[in-house]
């Protein structure tokens, strides 16, 4: 199922993160290295379904390589997402586990 996702595209690394201590849900993606190390950055939001993070944060890790490509970047493409709202769930304990799984 996940391979043949609408979304996959290739993508050569997928994480999945929980922390049952802080609450934290999230998924990084690397869509493509070959022009360098992947360029991204982390999204929080309350995603209404684990698929749908799954599906933003492929749409966004690929977006991240096409992004460094046209830009001439010697960068590939990639991007986490964290399930929560960051108004209510965004903490230092939170991050840090994320950094720590990061």
């Amino acid at each position: 199922m996940l391979f043949s996702h609408p979304e996959f595209d290739h993508h050569e690394h997928l994480s999945f993160f929980c922390d049952a201590e802080t609450g934290l849900k999230a998924i990084v993606a690397i869509h493509n290295t070959s022009r360098g190390p992947a360029l991204g950055g982390c999204r929080m939001f309350p995603y209404a379904s684990d698929e749908e993070a799954l599906r933003d944060v492929l749409r966004l890790s690929r977006g991240m390589t096409y992004k460094s490509a046209l830009a001439n970047l010697d960068l590939g493409g990639g991007k986490s997402v964290i399930i929560g709202d960051p108004r209510k769930h965004k903490t230092q304990a939170l991050l840090e586990a994320m950094g720590k799984h990061l």
